[in-house]
């Protein structure tokens, strides 16, 4: 009996196998994956005009209405399959593709859809808006002709052939085959019963959810959506629906009832907090999940949030919260009093001297910023000097030359500079600094070597400067620690402040950000230079996840640019190159390759920015 059953699983898997390979219609052997050309396609969405706020994300697949052939009835393929999408927040790409069978060809369509989609807007109609973008990205880059000219020939070879359609889905194939070689003739689409079979050249009306919202999950951080990281199987599909259960009576389970898991599945998250560990791998088999609010009232019970220490152990607040504006994109306006900033005072901040691990590095370090007290640089196209200017004696010449000749100076000259500058180191302190960069050491242990051998050297330097750590805990606990105010001196109490830094929370670097700039804004001096240093994107547990985050940090630093400071951004995070181009600009960051060298990076780092300034 057992052989009959393993014989007949087996005998079943090889059908499976054979039918389902003669009813692909994909090329899995020139596949290629959207992992690999993730990063690549993020630039050039964004180089050509796309918004830099916007997430490139695998596409869920969506239900096809296709007229299907017997095997693919037999093997129940081609029922759904993954679309491109755009919308105000994402650009979804299928996650593989394998549409031709020439892999250089499936790269070059992902290329497309990229470019296409950086010049898409709000989809009102899909044929008419993707021929319009079509025509407007070929208008503008006539290079891409040829390419796009490739595409549409070898789709339409692995299109169905108009002549082996019903009269009604012929009508239809024709319009669409004419769409693609001549974008913009056509304007109305034939009716047919059935879908025409999908065109992985446009994209497809983004897949929304219901459009109720639930404000007391927004406010109280709950999201929907899994993070990017866990989110294995793309977006789903949602539908609101009314629960109508009502309390007691008699239930009775017929099981030969129950046909799938995706008929209904219960989610009652207000009543019972319970985690339930099949969840993840239940919802990853639905291809739609219906949720609803259980209409019970909730009992009386006592709930307790353990999301701070006690106070007993936390570290000090100082005065009272400060009340920071944050910026919200969809709006487009600053939120007035959003956020709450509490100045906090480190606990273990008992007097420290530096550990001897450093010492000798941080004498060098020394050494080398105090020769920056009498600095002594080149001043060009001075009237007369010690050496020819000969960069500015080129430039004389060739004006000669051409006829229009201004007066300038053609000497260089060394002087004694003043170093008029000011420096506010904001130093990330999120959770995820707890995470290993070694065997050896934390995230966090090098950010406080980093912190202890910067301040050695800018008080060789002699430059004003002030060091502080932040985290948060939703919009209401926004928590700055000071290390040293621009007022401080630079000693044993602030070392010891450093040495006893904590992880802390998430990272919502808007509201940090705007705080130092207004303690860096109220500085006498002429140069400021606001550096941050972080190991990963903004976050928090509410709303400020996503585009929103990114969306407010990038406003905070135009705002401090406004008020004349000089924003840098320092980081370790390798997926950086992702958005902090759009935050801090293409030169206002760099990327620690290795986060161990940031101790010995960080003051060079410094001493090039205020050079180079």
């Amino acid at each position: 009996m057992a052989f009959t059953l393993e014989l007949e699983e087996w005998v079943g898997s090889v059908w499976h196998r054979f039918i389902t390979r003669r009813a692909n219609v994909d090329f899995p052997e020139a596949q290629v994956a959207l992992t690999d050309h993730q990063r690549s396609l993020a630039l050039l969405f964004r180089a050509l005009g796309g918004a830099g706020g916007m997430a490139l994300e695998a596409a869920c697949e969506r239900d096809l209405l296709l007229r299907r052939n017997l095997l693919m009835r037999i093997a129940g393929t081609c029922k759904q399959a993954p679309l491109a999408s755009c919308d105000g927040n994402r650009l979804r790409l299928p996650a593989r593709l394998a549409v031709f069978p020439d892999a250089a060809l499936n790269h070059e369509l992902y290329r497309w859809l990229a470019l296409l989609a950086a010049h898409a807007g709000p989809m009102s109609h899909w044929a008419r808006d993707n021929q319009r973008w079509t025509w407007l990205l070929l208008q503008r880059y006539p290079a891409m002709l040829p390419r796009y000219q490739r595409l549409v020939e070898a789709h339409l070879q692995l299109r169905p052939d108009p002549a082996s359609l019903k009269p009604d889905e012929a009508a239809l194939e024709r319009a669409l085959r004419k769409a693609l070689r001549e974008p913009g003739s056509v304007r109305h689409l034939p009716r047919s019963s059935r879908a025409a079979w999908p065109l992985p050249l446009w994209l497809y009306p983004a897949l929304q959810l219901d459009t109720a919202q639930n404000t007391d999950l927004e406010e109280e951080g709950d999201d929907l959506s899994a993070p990017p990281g866990e989110q294995q199987g793309g977006p789903k599909r949602a539908t609101r629906v009314d629960d109508a259960s009502r309390d007691g009576g008699l239930l009775v389970v017929r099981l030969e009832n129950l046909f799938s898991w995706s008929e209904h599945v219960d989610l009652d998250r207000w009543s019972d907090d319970s985690q339930d560990p099949d969840a993840a791998r239940v919802a990853e088999d639905l291809d739609q999940l219906s949720l609803s609010r259980q209409r019970v009232r909730k009992s009386g019970g006592l709930k307790l949030h353990l999301d701070l220490p006690p106070a007993d152990v936390d570290d000090i607040p100082l005065g009272d919260g400060i009340k920071l504006p944050e910026w919200d994109y969809r709006r487009q306006c600053l939120q007035e009093g959003f956020v709450n900033l509490q100045l906090m005072q480190p606990r273990c901040d008992a007097p420290q001297p530096l550990p001897a691990r450093l010492q000798a590095q941080a004498q060098r370090l020394r050494r080398q910023f105090q020769s920056l007290r009498t600095d002594r640089q080149w001043q060009r196209q001075q009237p007369q000097g010690s050496e020819v200017d000969l960069q500015a004696w080129l430039d004389f010449h060739v004006q000669r030359q051409q006829g229009a000749c201004a007066e300038r100076g053609l000497f260089l000259e060394q002087r004694h500079t003043h170093r008029d500058l000011a420096c506010l180191l904001l130093a990330d302190l999120s959770m995820s600094t707890d995470a290993h960069v070694n065997d050896e050491q934390k995230v966090i242990d090098v950010i406080r070597d980093s912190l202890l051998l910067f301040g050695e050297s800018l008080a060789g330097a002699g430059d004003r400067f002030a060091l502080y750590g932040f985290s948060s805990l939703r919009r209401h606990q926004v928590r700055l620690q000071v290390l040293k105010t621009f007022q401080q001196a630079y000693d044993d109490r602030t070392r010891g402040a450093i040495q006893g830094l904590k992880p802390g929370y998430y990272t919502r670097m808007g509201a940090a950000i705007r705080q130092a700039t207004q303690l860096l804004g109220a500085c006498p001096q002429r140069r400021k230079l606001l550096l941050l240093i972080t190991d990963g994107k903004p976050n928090d547990l509410d709303l400020y996840e996503g585009r929103y985050g990114v969306e407010d940090t990038r406003q905070a630093v135009v705002e401090a640019r406004r008020q004349g400071l000089i924003p840098f951004c320092i980081t370790i995070d390798k997926q950086a190159g992702d958005y902090l181009p759009y935050m801090f600009g293409a030169h206002g960051f760099t990327l620690i390759h290795r986060p161990e060298q940031l101790p010995q990076r960080l003051p060079q780092l410094y001493r090039q920015l205020t050079e180079t300034q």
